[in-house]
C-alpha cells in the first residue's frame, strides 16, 4: 500500500539529517557497545532537521509495507499498533529506506523513535508521521515490548502537550 503525502517528484541532493548516522550509527557486531541514548535525546531534538524531513516526507510520500494491526512477519503474535513502512527515496543507517509509524492524525512529522535492535546488532531512527498523542505512546510501546531484543528512546518535535492541544 502506497500512501503519498504530497506530489512524487524528487527532492533536491541532499541529506535531510547528515548527523543521525554519526549520533545513531551502524554496529556491525552482533553486541552493541553501551549507548547512553537518553543522553542523546536533547541533542537529537535540537538537530535533528525536521523541517527538512517533513519537505521530504511531502515530496516523496511513504510507503505502508505492513498495515496497522498486521503480525509481525517472525512474531506472529506481536500486532503492528500503526501502519509501519518508509520514506520512499531514502536510505537510513541500516541500508534500508527510512522507517516511519503511521497515526491516523493529521499532525505531520511529530517525532523520531532512537532505536537500538540487539538481534540484527544495529541501531536507527523511525519517524512518526501523523500520530496523535495515543498512538505516539503506542508506538513507543511497541518497540519497547521487550528490550531485550529491541530498545527506543523518544525524542518529539515538539512538547507532548503542544500535540494534545492539536488534537482538541
Amino acid at each position: 500500500m502506497r500512501r503519498a503525502v504530497g506530489a512524487a517528484r524528487p527532492c533536491p541532493l541532499f541529506s535531510p539529517l547528515p548527523s543521525l548516522p554519526c549520533l545513531v550509527p551502524v554496529v556491525p557486531s552482533s553486541t552493541l557497545p553501551p549507548l547512553d541514548l537518553q543522553a542523546l535525546r536533547p541533542l537529537v531534538q535540537a538537530h535533528l532537521q525536521w523541517e527538512a524531513w517533513a519537505r521530504c516526507i511531502a515530496q516523496h510520500g511513504i510507503t505502508i509495507e505492513r498495515p496497522r494491526a498486521t503480525a509481525h512477519p517472525a512474531h506472529p503474535s506481536i500486532l503492528y499498533p500503526l501502519d509501519y513502512g518508509f520514506v520512499n527515496d531514502t536510505l537510513g543507517t541500516d541500508g534500508d529506506a527510512l522507517d516511519v509509524f503511521v497515526g491516523r492524525g493529521t499532525t505531520g512529522l511529530v517525532g523520531a523513535l532512537l532505536t537500538t535492535d540487539y538481534r540484527k546488532g544495529d541501531r536507527e531512527a523511525k519517524l512518526l508521521y501523523d500520530c496523535t498523542p495515543a498512538e505516539v505512546y503506542a508506538a513507543h510501546g511497541f518497540i519497547n515490548y521487550d528490550r531485550s531484543l529491541l530498545e527506543g528512546v523518544l525524542v518529539m518535535r515538539r512538547p507532548m502537550p503542544a500535540l494534545w492541544d492539536e488534537i482538541d
